[in-house]
């Protein structure tokens, strides 16, 4: 008998993530930097919360992220009065077939785009804990699977408190990184005003597959990490808990996510390899969201950005390997 001939599947170009990055340019102006972490995040495995004033474009840019792969996508508008099992879905009787059958929840897809997350009770917002840690779902006594690859994109204005919900830290922590699109420069934004660019994302052409997101995702593990720069990345943690200001440092959870997500930026930008400034790059959109300001600090300072601030003065001590 002749062997079946062994088909390898053709290694996925790096120029398509460039493709990525000028799809969702059409939709961003300006902001590069901002989408260029995006798609990190994609292929760090990762979940990202995009946090800004309202009118800045996180929908937009959501959207845009979730429809440049060739998946499946769920757009769901958080609110007060919404229910967990409006998330994951419910159990219900079928006469007809007299037997109870599952209604899968939008969280069945492969993006998810949580709009407004804040705007959901603490309850509500937990239900999509075990999805974004484990990707799976456990409905009465049953653990489903979700779809492969699976990113949840949140967003969340700052600004508007009145009937929100503050995420708690053990929620924040799930999400890879937290971005700020702020407001556009001069030029983008009078190119914005002077065109009939709308800021839809709708007619976006997806540049990869699900399989292909899959296989850059794995492509992205195999990037090279020197030891000296474990070692970096672990004293800026380890300097997180034991800052005066800081009531709560980053978590190994955080670390890893550091270490993930500089292994995605050393892919995006064409490196087999992760050099420090990936590291120094990622620290503020990665541990920003995890660590909590000393209370006493936080009212003697008044500022939004302290955190941030902290981190920087974390960085500037750390001594970067060579």
């Amino acid at each position: 008998m002749v062997p079946e001939e062994i088909v390898e599947t053709a290694p996925v170009p790096l120029s398509k993530l460039g493709g990525i990055e000028r799809a969702l340019a059409n939709s961003i102006r300006g902001k590069s930097d901002v989408l260029r972490l995006s798609l990190v995040c994609l292929l760090a495995k990762g979940h990202l919360l995009i946090e800004d004033v309202p009118g800045v474009g996180k929908t937009t840019l959501a959207q845009a992220l979730a429809r440049s792969a060739q998946c499946g996508f769920q757009r769901l508008q958080f609110t007060s009065d919404m229910l967990p099992s409006d998330v994951v879905g419910v159990t219900i009787y079928n006469a007809h077939s007299q037997a109870f059958e599952f209604k899968p929840g939008p969280v069945f897809t492969n993006f998810l785009l949580a709009d407004e997350i804040n705007r959901a009770t603490p309850k509500t917002q937990s239900a999509l804990l075990e999805a974004m840690n484990e990707l799976q779902v456990t409905i009465d006594g049953r653990s489903l699977p979700l779809a492969r690859p699976f990113m949840v994109i949140a967003t969340q204005n700052p600004v508007e408190h009145h009937g929100t919900y503050p995420l708690p830290e053990s929620q924040l922590d799930r999400f890879l990184m937290r971005l700020r699109i702020g407001y556009p420069d001069r030029t983008s934004e009078r190119e914005i005003v002077r065109s009939k660019f709308s800021g839809e994302a709708n007619g976006i052409p997806p540049v990869l597959s699900g399989e292909e997101v899959l296989q850059l995702q794995e492509r992205a593990q195999e990037v090279a990490v020197d030891e000296s720069l474990v070692d970096y990345l672990l004293t800026i943690v380890e300097r997180t808990r034991n800052h005066e200001s800081l009531a709560l440092g980053v978590s190994p959870r955080g670390a890893q996510a550091l270490y993930r997500a500089a292994q995605a930026l050393a892919l995006v930008e064409g490196r087999e390899y992760v050099i420090p400034d990936d590291i120094k790059r990622l620290v503020i959109p990665v541990f920003g969201h995890r660590v909590v300001v000393n209370t006493r600090v936080a009212l003697a300072q008044r500022t939004s950005d302290l955190g941030d601030r902290i981190l920087q003065e974390i960085l500037s001590l750390a001594d970067v390997p060579l």
